[in-house]
């Protein structure tokens, strides 16, 4: 058994949320924090701290930390590695103790996005001045992305480790930015470097070229048996700009059931695969793109048999043709449609209404006042979605009306 650990840090709303044509409200960015929190991931990348429209909603979050409603999951912003960046991070974020500084760091990026006005010492010490500045100003853990990784030298992705390592920084997340990488590559590069710095390393897969769980989880494997932790970055059902990033559920799966990998590797925190299914199905209806078919282990078909050889092995052994089991992932369990009368709550709803559906969820009310006030911030979220709220957002709203009101402000311009 190999002695260090296995993390998982999911990016779906930073990196999520940042694909072109998509989105989603921050009351469902805050959902997705709590059902992450339930399923054991180590750290939500939670959003941007220096952008106006997410200031409410990120103190909000951190709020939810303190009040127990998030209990392990650590919440980190991500910023670029300048010190202006971090000044205003905490300017907005008070709170804030996690960051990820991101800065680019290939030959292509220098040259083709910086105009070759940024030379590679004057991104080290750059990018150590900001890892100061984020402890000095209160932060407790800094992870610095070297952006475009899999085109930078080795050689210089050392010096970059090595930089930050001397700093204080956490981590060093290579992030595959184009999904370049392929699997072996990968391994090899995170193996060297790891062994070189003895610093924890981050994967950050895309998937342009379809590897992006394979390559993450051999640069996990590649960081762990070049001695060092690993951290996996991941998105909920791989969402993530162009092609999409590193799947959640598949990465999980992929270290525990693989034949190479399963029971050779530690993971950090306890991770509870029986939330796969829930997770996967409310960020495919709050993104609204529809889970494939054929998607490991939560699509229509991941447990699904047609053909006669493939049922008559399944029925009689359901591990013929099934390399796990169907419970593990969340699924099982029967779904009622509603076909009779519904009550629902939209953004012109009732309290007669309200109260008709708070009952079938258990919330309970102080008195009139209480129930007014918890039906107003309920309108509020619809309007702020754009589509219905389930039930689980109403529990919340109802359990922490305080934090979902800041959830839902966003002021415009440089209001307050």
């Amino acid at each position: 058994m190999a002695k260090n650990k296995i993390y998982f840090i999911d990016v779906t709303n930073r990196d999520g949320v940042q694909t072109s044509r998509i989105g989603l409200a921050k009351l469902e960015k805050t959902m997705l924090n709590m059902y992450l929190d339930k399923m054991g991931i180590f750290q939500s990348e939670f959003g941007f701290p220096v952008t106006l429209h997410e200031k409410h909603y990120l103190n909000a979050n951190l709020e939810l930390v303190e009040l127990g409603a998030i209990n392990n999951l650590r919440l980190s912003g991500w910023i670029r590695a300048v010190v202006q960046d971090v000044e205003k991070a905490f300017e907005l974020v008070p709170k804030i103790k996690y960051l990820n500084l991101s800065i680019s760091t290939s030959k292509q990026m220098l040259e083709g996005k910086f105009g070759g006005k940024v030379g590679w010492e004057d991104l080290l010490q750059r990018t150590g001045e900001a890892i100061d500045r984020a402890y000095e100003l209160g932060a407790e853990a800094v992870g610095v992305n070297a952006e475009d990784a899999s085109r930078t030298e080795l050689e210089k992705l050392i010096e970059f480790t090595d930089m930050v390592k001397t700093h204080g920084g956490k981590r060093m997340r290579y992030c595959d930015t184009l999904g370049y990488d392929d699997p072996m590559t990968l391994y090899d590069r995170i193996k060297q470097i790891a062994e070189s710095s003895g610093l924890d390393l981050e994967l950050h897969c895309h998937n342009d070229l379809g590897m992006a769980v394979a390559c993450s989880v051999m640069g996990a494997k590649g960081a762990v048996d070049g001695g060092v932790d690993a951290y996996i970055n991941t998105t909920v059902n791989g969402i993530g700009e162009r092609s999409g990033n590193a799947d959640l559920v598949s990465c999980v799966l992929a270290m525990k059931k693989s034949s190479g990998l399963a029971g050779k590797y530690e993971f950090g925190g306890n991770i509870d695969l029986t939330q796969s299914w829930k997770i996967a199905h409310y960020a495919s209806r709050c993104f609204g793109i529809p889970l494939p078919i054929n998607q490991v282990a939560v699509g229509a078909n991941a447990f699904a048999h047609e053909s006669g050889i493939h049922v008559d092995g399944a029925l009689k052994d359901h591990r013929n043709y099934e390399l796990y089991d169907h419970d593990e992932v969340g699924r099982g369990h029967t779904e009622t449609v509603e076909t009779g009368r519904q009550i629902t709550t939209g953004e012109y709803s009732g309290i007669k209404g309200f109260k008709n559906m708070a009952g079938k969820y258990e919330v309970q009310f102080k008195d009139e006042d209480h129930a007014r006030m918890l039906l107003e911030l309920v309108r509020y979220a619809n309007v702020h979605k754009q589509q219905p709220v389930t039930a689980d957002e109403i529990r919340f709203i109802c359990k922490y009306p305080e934090q979902a009101r800041k959830i839902m402000t966003v002021t415009p311009l440089n209001g307050n």
